[in-house]
């Protein structure tokens, strides 16, 4: 007499799906667009399953509520910015409980912003204008980074 294994997956079953936002702080200006245009129509290999949404704010008070109560994973803040500087948007997230990975966007980025981004723990660099392989690339890796840091605390927050 056979058995069928429990374990086995039904054919109707469909894949769960993630959402990930991407904060944008800066200037909503033509590389905001390109991003989002990349964030939509990007087929995210490296993260099968996974819906991404940008969200945009061009300052640091605005976004502060929105990042702390929503857990948003990864942060994208633009160097040069009139609006303020990349190192209090880190300092700033660095706070939260589940902080989120800050990625820092310039035209200048060179081995100095590098250096010094990650000396002081943002998590990557992007070069503006941006290119859809690096920046496919760069999130899907900060999004892995983030859920694997974060395992236990997306475990307790999905049980409440």
């Amino acid at each position: 007499m056979s058995r069928k294994s429990d374990t086995s997956i039904s054919a109707t079953a469909k894949p769960k799906t993630n959402n990930v936002t991407v904060f944008h702080v800066g200037p909503q200006d033509q590389d905001l667009c390109v991003l989002a245009e990349i964030l939509d129509r990007t087929d995210w290999k490296m993260c099968p399953g996974t819906r991404w949404t940008l969200a945009a704010t061009d300052d640091l008070p605005s976004a502060a509520s929105r990042l702390q109560n929503h857990g948003v994973p990864i942060v994208l803040c633009e160097r040069e910015s009139v609006l303020g500087r990349w190192q209090d948007v880190l300092q700033h997230v660095g706070a939260f409980p589940a902080p989120p990975l800050l990625i820092v966007a310039s035209r200048t980025a060179d081995e100095y912003l590098w250096a010094e981004a990650l000396n002081l723990g943002a998590y990557d660099v992007l070069s503006k204008p941006y290119r859809p392989a690096e920046v496919v690339r760069v999130l899907s890796m900060a999004w892995l980074h983030w859920m694997n840091r974060n395992k236990p605390v997306a475990t307790m927050a999905q049980a409440s």
